[in-house]
């Protein structure tokens, strides 16, 4: 049986390097994309400091659906270039917001959320879904925050 360990947050490219670890772990075995989906939602949202939401939207046609999460209920569809998650599922690529206040467009399922780091799931070449990570304090995330789930997302795409 998995159990997740605590994690040290002071240098943060460890903590996301021994956060993939666990992630491996935890989806060791286990190939059903929702069980690992709900249980990366969960250690995310367990490891991670401030934040107020974790977890995954998948894509289905032109559209995001809420897929597992923790955290307030949210949006349950939001359309391919709508808001932080729809803009990065039209980019592909990552986008790490300060404020999302100053997001045009930003879709705000909890109004306590000040900034946002979306990180969409590649499978074969082709985006799957996204990674959504909200936090109440500005400027929670930074690029090690981004190339950390960026490594989650890689994970969890290989894991089903």
């Amino acid at each position: 049986m998995f159990e997740a360990s605590t994690i040290d947050t002071a240098d943060k490219v460890e903590f996301h390097r021994q956060l993939a670890q666990q992630a491996e772990g935890l989806f060791d075995g286990e190939t059903d994309m929702i069980a690992n989906a709900a249980n990366l939602s969960a250690l995310i949202y367990q490891m991670m400091p401030d934040l107020n939401w974790a977890g995954l939207y998948l894509l289905k046609g032109e559209q995001l659906v809420l897929g597992p999460f923790q955290g307030k209920p949210a949006c349950v569809r939001i359309p391919v270039g709508r808001g932080v998650c729809g803009t990065a599922v039209e980019r592909k690529a990552s986008i790490l917001v300060e404020d999302v206040h100053a997001f045009p467009g930003h879709i705000a399922c909890d109004a306590a959320s000040r900034s946002e780091l979306v990180v969409p799931i590649f499978r074969h070449g082709e985006v799957i879904g996204v990674i959504d990570l909200d936090s109440p304090r500005p400027s929670r995330f930074d690029m090690d925050d981004q190339a950390g789930i960026e490594r989650l997302a890689e994970i969890f795409a290989a894991s089903f």
